[in-house]
């Protein structure tokens, strides 16, 4: 059945279960605060963590064992995945995402208002483990939900266009996370360029996290108002729901639970290297005097920020062009060329990255430019993969679970092979392209999903 059958009844229907601007605003608006919550955690485990809660006298220890902590919570994911998509499976796309949104929130509430490692020693970096295992479980469950929302209510032939929406929530929390801290940092300023001032360390840190309340009292204000999609509605009403969703999946859709996994992992890896790995080094010192620190680009923390809000900007206009792509020449075709295009990218770091701030620009520019062109069709690709009794947990086990293979080891990874090459970024380049390769075969191995029947 083509798309558009099967979105004949969104399309001519005077009143559509949840209207246009209320299904963009609460897939975009969760998916914003849920990133934002991350990113704050993010350039928190670059910045601060190190020092505040993992002491161990040499900085780059301390940075990995930052990022291990920052890692620990895509252990968790998958399981956040199972959770709330049995949930959004059983009980419905709503409740499911309220809860996913209630529990994001309050974690990163709560970390700011941790203790540190000088206060209560090792019970701080435990508690901040505990903390970002919550953050991670939450984020398990809100992606798939944002973008079944997205997805069941678009309209004929715009699948891919509105399941961008839940998307573009990535860069729009970087910017906003990023840029509170860039306030921040300017209102309590270092004299050290690779240390942020007393003052940041013992309170300013915590600003972000604290905000979070607010971010998550308006998403809450807007999902409260939505109703379910059609596509759930007509499969309760015909008794098709399932009691295990997890064990259907597993059973009937395994090889497309593996597939959508592998899709996703070449973008993964790009994300967190663009946005964590790179702000790492990005401000380590060009000819570093201390035992330890690895060589880098010696950008000051406020100057490389403005250079990644830069190149975030593209980030979000790719996300937002790449759904129309997606939607006139098919997910499969699109996400073959941007794959193809990363594994290049990733092969021709050190000349770009040598050339000097328009070298480095340009690689910012690049690479945000084609993580926005390979997220934005997944939030339709991983969603049609699955029918709709098992569509929350198929999608989300599959986003998830990709994340433990991608994002939890990248920048862990990234380091490694940065220390490995004493200061050269090839072999991290080297890596993102063996990554793109493997996502390359998954998709030759697939097929085109665009026109699939969503009620299905």
């Amino acid at each position: 059945m083509s798309s558009s059958t099967a979105s004949a009844p969104l399309a001519t229907s005077a009143t559509p279960a949840n209207p246009r601007n209320r299904v963009i605003l609460a897939s975009l608006i969760g998916t914003t605060i849920e990133f934002y919550d991350f990113y704050v955690y993010a350039t928190a485990a670059v910045l601060v963590f190190p020092h505040l809660f993992f002491p161990t006298g040499n900085p780059t220890t301390a940075l990995l064992a930052s990022f291990a902590v920052f890692g620990a919570a895509m252990v968790a994911r998958p399981l956040g995945a199972v959770f709330f998509g049995h949930l959004g499976d059983r009980v419905g796309r709503k409740t499911t995402l309220v809860a996913a949104l209630l529990t994001m929130g309050i974690a990163t509430f709560l970390i700011g208002l941790l203790p540190t490692y000088a206060l209560i020693g090792w019970f701080a970096p435990l508690l901040l483990v505990l903390l970002r295992l919550a953050q991670g479980f939450a984020l398990g469950g809100e992606w798939s939900g944002a973008a079944l929302v997205a997805t069941e209510n678009a309209p004929a032939g715009k699948r891919a266009r509105f399941g961008t929406y839940p998307q573009l929530g990535a860069p729009i929390g970087f910017i906003i996370a990023n840029g509170l801290f860039l306030i921040i940092a300017a209102i309590l300023p270092s004299d050290d360029p690779t240390r942020p001032s007393d003052a940041f360390l013992d309170w300013g840190w915590r600003i972000p996290f604290l905000f979070s309340a607010v971010m998550v009292i308006v998403g809450l204000w807007v999902r409260l108002r939505l109703v379910e999609s059609d596509a759930f509605t007509k499969t309760a009403s015909a008794g098709k729901l399932v009691k295990m969703p997890l064990a259907i999946v597993f059973k009937l859709h395994w090889r497309k639970l593996i597939l959508g996994t592998f899709f996703m992992l070449a973008t993964y890896v790009l994300f967190y290297l663009m946005t964590t790995f790179s702000l790492s080094y990005g401000r380590a010192p060009e000819s570093p005097t201390e035992p330890g620190v690895l060589p880098g680009l010696g950008y000051s923390y406020t100057t490389f920020v403005l250079m990644l809000i830069a190149g975030v900007l593209f980030f979000g206009a790719f996300t937002w062009l790449s759904g129309p792509w997606a939607d006139k020449f098919g997910r499969r075709k699109t996400l073959i060329w941007v794959t193809t295009g990363i594994i290049v990218f990733g092969l021709i770091w050190v000349p770009l990255l040598g050339a000097g701030f328009a070298g480095v620009m340009l690689w910012l520019v690049i690479g945000f430019s084609l993580m926005g062109m390979t997220f934005g069709p997944m939030g339709a690709l991983l969603p049609e993969l699955f029918p709709t009794n098992v569509r929350y947990t198929g999608s989300g086990i599959s986003y998830n679970v990709s994340s433990i293979l991608g994002a939890a080891v990248a920048p862990f990874i990234a380091v490694w092979l940065w220390t490995l090459g004493d200061g050269s970024p090839f072999l991290v380049g080297v890596y993102l392209a063996i990554m793109g390769a493997i996502t390359l075969v998954a998709l030759l191995l697939s097929k085109e999903t665009k026109d699939i029947d969503i009620d299905r």
